[in-house]
Protein backbone atom coordinates (compact mmCIF):
# COMPACT_ATOMS: atom_id res chain seq x y z
CA UNK A 1 0.00 0.00 0.00
CA UNK A 2 1.50 3.29 -0.78
CA UNK A 3 1.84 5.80 1.50
CA UNK A 4 -0.78 8.22 0.40
CA UNK A 5 -3.48 5.22 0.64
CA UNK A 6 -2.03 4.29 4.51
CA UNK A 7 -2.65 7.79 5.41
CA UNK A 8 -5.98 7.72 3.59
CA UNK A 9 -7.21 4.50 5.01
CA UNK A 10 -5.87 5.66 8.62
CA UNK A 11 -7.38 9.05 8.62
CA UNK A 12 -11.03 7.01 7.50
CA UNK A 13 -10.38 4.73 10.42
CA UNK A 14 -10.18 8.15 12.80
CA UNK A 15 -12.91 9.55 11.70
CA UNK A 16 -15.52 6.14 11.26
CA UNK A 17 -13.61 5.96 15.25
CA UNK A 18 -14.51 9.01 16.07
CA UNK A 19 -17.84 8.63 14.56
CA UNK A 20 -18.51 5.72 16.56
CA UNK A 21 -17.46 7.21 20.12
CA UNK A 22 -19.80 9.63 19.80
CA UNK A 23 -22.66 7.43 18.92
CA UNK A 24 -21.40 5.23 22.01
CA UNK A 25 -21.06 2.03 19.94
CA UNK A 26 -18.32 0.29 22.25
CA UNK A 27 -16.24 -0.75 19.30
CA UNK A 28 -12.43 -0.25 19.91
CA UNK A 29 -10.48 0.62 17.32
CA UNK A 30 -9.38 -3.38 16.23
CA UNK A 31 -13.16 -4.20 16.44
CA UNK A 32 -14.03 -1.50 13.78
CA UNK A 33 -11.62 -1.95 11.53
CA UNK A 34 -12.58 -5.78 11.31
CA UNK A 35 -15.96 -5.04 10.63
CA UNK A 36 -15.20 -2.08 7.73
CA UNK A 37 -12.92 -4.44 5.97
CA UNK A 38 -15.55 -7.53 6.19
CA UNK A 39 -18.18 -4.33 4.64
CA UNK A 40 -15.47 -3.72 2.33
CA UNK A 41 -15.45 -7.10 1.36
CA UNK A 42 -19.09 -7.04 0.67
CA UNK A 43 -20.64 -8.52 4.32
CA UNK A 44 -23.92 -7.05 4.78
CA UNK A 45 -23.70 -3.88 7.50
CA UNK A 46 -27.31 -4.96 8.54
CA UNK A 47 -26.19 -8.90 9.28
CA UNK A 48 -23.10 -7.41 10.73
CA UNK A 49 -24.85 -5.03 13.37
CA UNK A 50 -26.81 -7.95 13.90
CA UNK A 51 -24.42 -10.51 14.59
CA UNK A 52 -22.50 -7.65 17.05
CA UNK A 53 -25.62 -6.96 19.23
CA UNK A 54 -26.18 -11.11 19.46
CA UNK A 55 -22.41 -11.56 20.55
CA UNK A 56 -23.08 -8.41 23.10
CA UNK A 57 -26.44 -10.27 24.28
CA UNK A 58 -25.03 -14.06 24.72
CA UNK A 59 -21.70 -12.18 26.35
CA UNK A 60 -23.95 -10.36 28.62
CA UNK A 61 -25.78 -13.29 29.75
CA UNK A 62 -23.21 -15.91 29.77
CA UNK A 63 -21.37 -13.70 32.37
CA UNK A 64 -24.07 -12.28 34.09
CA UNK A 65 -24.18 -15.01 37.83
CA UNK A 66 -27.32 -17.21 37.67
CA UNK A 67 -29.97 -16.04 39.12
CA UNK A 68 -31.51 -18.85 40.95
CA UNK A 69 -35.55 -18.64 42.33
CA UNK A 70 -36.31 -21.20 45.13
CA UNK A 71 -39.33 -22.54 45.66
CA UNK A 72 -42.25 -20.85 47.24
CA UNK A 73 -42.23 -23.70 49.77
CA UNK A 74 -38.61 -22.96 50.94
CA UNK A 75 -39.42 -19.52 51.26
Amino acid sequence: MDPDAARTARESLDLAFHMSNVLDTGLDRHTLSVLIALCDLGVNPEALAAVVKELRRELQTSSSPPTSTAPSSLS
